[in-house]
């Protein structure tokens, strides 16, 4: 049975957004500064939405990926003696005993859970959570792990929904690329997050609110780079642009690709982006329930990096660097650039910012070693609205292509 709960309005950025016309739940800077009342309506929000996607899905690995956002939440917060310090708790202080003494199995992947018995501790860790949240305090350390809990949760359902692949990302008509001039650009997200320029909610939030936000550890902290002009692609390249790649042989010619890239594709022989069975006389990719056919103006999907690249030097572009990308977001929406479809790759390889640090306690965002993994940003049609992020950074490696992941392009 799905959770309920009433709607009341909270202060400060919960009723900007109202005053904006825009829902809080769907409003990512108002969610990560979000207060107990807008964190209890998201958090039961994505459990309902995690619940959903479970009834489409009871295999074995769906199983184990939603008993972890049970487990997830009972291990920071319910079992957590020092959920109240946030970042500065000590994660190795005892834990309480858990309500269900198989959850670190399930999680762990070891056991799979009966869906009955799933269900019922899901139930069970988010009543406790609730309790927990109310008699919380309204600061940001005491918030930091239920911030923590709802973010992981909602990438888990994002998770769900490749497993599915039920969906397919908008067509969009193909628009001219858009210029962008040389600037310097604060890279990364401040303290305290920071309002995108184009939101309903830019000079509606309050920069003395006493809630900074929660800040990825991947996304810290602010720097200042300088950022050369360049041309970006408005959308992420589409099915018809990439057929014309892949129709002048471009799995075939080694001059397209890196050396990392043709030993990929040498190994696995492989003629088109991931779950595709054909690519020429009409892109067909796999489904659940079976075969559709891709419209060409649909962003290509199940790209990995390798492939992105050479569509790139095929087309005499590159891959846009993360300044370029971010900036793009920020401040050109108003002259066509549309995020959010695919999570595209860019040119950047994984790494901290500076300052960063070690990752805090229960982060979900550890930097990876150098030069192991790409770079995604923006979202996907699958990601939920309230982590549709400008400045949200994903890492994985480079022929990895379960994610709904795609690209654009920048002229040379």
């Amino acid at each position: 049975m799905p959770f309920a709960m009433g709607w009341w309005a909270s202060e400060g950025s919960v009723n900007a957004a109202l005053r904006a016309g825009v829902h809080p739940l769907e409003d990512a800077q108002a969610m990560r500064r979000a207060g107990r009342e807008l964190l209890s309506l998201a958090l039961i929000d994505a459990r309902n939405h995690l619940l959903a996607l479970l009834a489409q899905d009871e295999s074995p690995a769906a199983l184990q990926r939603a008993a972890h956002a049970g487990w997830y939440q009972e291990a920071w917060i319910a079992r957590h003696v020092q959920r109240q310090r946030g970042e500065a708790c000590d994660p190795r202080a005892t834990r309480l005993a858990g309500v269900e003494p198989r959850a670190d199995a399930w999680a762990a992947g070891e056991e799979t859970p009966r869906p009955d018995a799933l269900r019922a501790f899901l139930a069970e860790t988010l009543e406790i959570t609730m309790d927990l949240l109310a008699g919380s305090a309204e600061d940001d350390a005491a918030l930091h792990f239920y911030r923590l809990s709802l973010l992981h949760e909602d990438r888990l359902c994002e998770a769900l929904a490749e497993d599915l692949r039920a969906a397919s990302p908008p067509s969009r008509a193909v628009r001219e690329p858009i210029w962008l001039p040389a600037t310097r650009w604060m890279l990364g997200s401040a303290p305290g997050g920071m309002t995108q320029e184009g939101s309903p909610l830019r000079g509606l939030v309050q920069d003395d609110s006493p809630l900074r936000g929660l800040v990825p550890h991947n996304e810290r902290w602010a720097h200042e780079v300088v950022v050369p002009e360049s041309e970006i692609d408005a959308q992420a390249v589409n099915w018809g642009q990439f057929v014309e790649f892949a129709a002048d042989g471009g799995y075939e010619r080694r001059e397209l690709w890196s050396d990392a890239g043709w030993s990929w594709l040498q190994a696995g022989g492989r003629r088109a982006p991931g779950y595709v069975e054909q690519l020429l006389g009409g892109v067909l990719v796999q489904r659940r329930g079976g075969l559709q056919r891709a419209p060409a103006l649909q962003p290509v999907m199940h790209a990995n990096r390798h492939e992105a690249e050479a569509w790139c030097r095929w087309a005499g572009r590159r891959l846009p660097t993360e300044p370029e990308w971010e900036l793009a977001a920020h401040t050109a929406s108003s002259r066509g650039f549309v995020w959010g479809d695919v999570f595209e790759w860019v040119a950047s390889s994984a790494r901290a910012w500076p300052g960063a640090g070690e990752a805090s306690p229960g982060s979900l965002d550890a930097i990876p070693p150098a030069g192991t993994q790409g770079v995604l940003r923006g979202a996907s049609f699958a990601t939920r609205a309230r982590q549709h992020h400008p400045k949200a950074r994903r890492f994985a490696p480079p022929g990895r292509d379960s994610l709904f992941c795609g690209f654009r392009s920048c002229a040379l």
